[in-house]
Protein backbone atom coordinates (compact mmCIF):
# COMPACT_ATOMS: atom_id res chain seq x y z
CA UNK A 1 0.00 0.00 0.00
CA UNK A 2 2.89 2.03 0.83
CA UNK A 3 4.43 1.88 -2.75
CA UNK A 4 1.27 2.52 -4.44
CA UNK A 5 0.91 5.61 -2.02
CA UNK A 6 4.32 6.86 -3.06
CA UNK A 7 4.05 6.18 -6.64
CA UNK A 8 0.46 8.10 -7.10
CA UNK A 9 2.13 11.05 -5.02
CA UNK A 10 5.20 11.38 -6.89
CA UNK A 11 2.85 11.96 -10.08
CA UNK A 12 1.80 15.40 -8.38
CA UNK A 13 5.09 17.26 -9.09
CA UNK A 14 8.69 17.45 -9.14
CA UNK A 15 8.22 19.38 -6.28
CA UNK A 16 7.55 16.50 -3.72
CA UNK A 17 9.59 15.95 -1.30
CA UNK A 18 9.43 12.18 0.74
CA UNK A 19 10.68 12.38 4.28
CA UNK A 20 11.03 9.24 6.23
CA UNK A 21 10.97 9.56 9.95
CA UNK A 22 11.00 7.10 12.32
CA UNK A 23 8.02 6.11 12.56
CA UNK A 24 6.16 7.85 9.66
CA UNK A 25 6.82 9.93 6.50
CA UNK A 26 6.56 13.38 6.02
CA UNK A 27 5.11 14.25 2.32
CA UNK A 28 5.81 18.18 1.59
CA UNK A 29 5.62 20.87 -1.36
CA UNK A 30 6.56 24.04 0.03
CA UNK A 31 5.16 22.64 3.40
CA UNK A 32 3.85 19.49 4.68
CA UNK A 33 0.61 18.34 2.95
CA UNK A 34 0.49 14.95 4.34
CA UNK A 35 1.93 11.85 6.58
CA UNK A 36 1.67 8.62 6.43
CA UNK A 37 1.79 5.92 8.78
CA UNK A 38 1.21 2.46 9.72
CA UNK A 39 -1.48 2.62 12.70
CA UNK A 40 -2.18 -1.07 13.37
CA UNK A 41 -1.15 -4.12 12.08
CA UNK A 42 -3.81 -4.02 9.75
CA UNK A 43 -4.96 -0.36 9.03
CA UNK A 44 -2.90 2.60 7.52
CA UNK A 45 -3.41 6.01 8.43
CA UNK A 46 -2.59 9.15 6.07
CA UNK A 47 -3.01 12.49 7.82
CA UNK A 48 -3.83 15.23 5.65
CA UNK A 49 -3.04 18.76 6.44
CA UNK A 50 -6.45 20.92 4.49
CA UNK A 51 -7.65 23.67 6.45
CA UNK A 52 -11.04 24.86 6.04
CA UNK A 53 -12.78 21.61 4.20
CA UNK A 54 -15.21 19.76 5.69
CA UNK A 55 -14.98 16.07 5.97
CA UNK A 56 -17.11 14.01 3.59
CA UNK A 57 -16.67 10.24 2.29
CA UNK A 58 -13.16 8.96 3.85
CA UNK A 59 -11.99 11.90 5.29
CA UNK A 60 -12.49 12.22 8.70
CA UNK A 61 -11.87 15.27 10.95
CA UNK A 62 -8.73 15.17 13.42
CA UNK A 63 -10.01 16.25 16.83
CA UNK A 64 -6.41 16.94 18.45
CA UNK A 65 -5.80 20.69 19.39
CA UNK A 66 -2.24 21.78 17.37
CA UNK A 67 -2.56 18.90 14.90
CA UNK A 68 -0.43 19.34 11.70
CA UNK A 69 -2.94 17.56 10.05
CA UNK A 70 -6.28 18.43 10.43
CA UNK A 71 -8.15 15.13 9.18
CA UNK A 72 -7.25 11.97 8.11
CA UNK A 73 -7.94 8.70 6.04
CA UNK A 74 -7.92 5.24 7.06
CA UNK A 75 -7.09 2.20 4.91
CA UNK A 76 -7.30 -1.46 5.32
CA UNK A 77 -6.84 -2.81 2.31
CA UNK A 78 -5.05 -1.96 -0.97
CA UNK A 79 -8.38 -1.49 -2.62
CA UNK A 80 -9.15 1.77 -0.11
CA UNK A 81 -7.00 3.19 -2.24
CA UNK A 82 -9.28 4.61 -4.68
CA UNK A 83 -9.44 7.52 -6.63
CA UNK A 84 -11.44 9.38 -3.37
CA UNK A 85 -7.99 9.17 -1.63
CA UNK A 86 -5.55 10.17 -4.50
CA UNK A 87 -8.07 13.62 -5.22
CA UNK A 88 -7.86 14.31 -1.07
CA UNK A 89 -4.27 13.97 -1.26
CA UNK A 90 -3.86 15.91 -4.77
CA UNK A 91 -6.09 18.96 -3.14
CA UNK A 92 -3.74 18.86 0.19
CA UNK A 93 -0.70 19.46 -2.43
CA UNK A 94 -1.98 22.14 -4.28
CA UNK A 95 -3.25 23.70 -0.93
CA UNK A 96 0.87 23.48 0.21
CA UNK A 97 2.06 26.35 -1.74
Amino acid sequence: MYEKLIEEIKLFGKDVEIAPKKANVSIRKKKQFALLQPATKSRFEIGINLKGQEPEGKLEAVNTPNAMCSYKINLSHLDDLDQEVISWLKMAYENAG
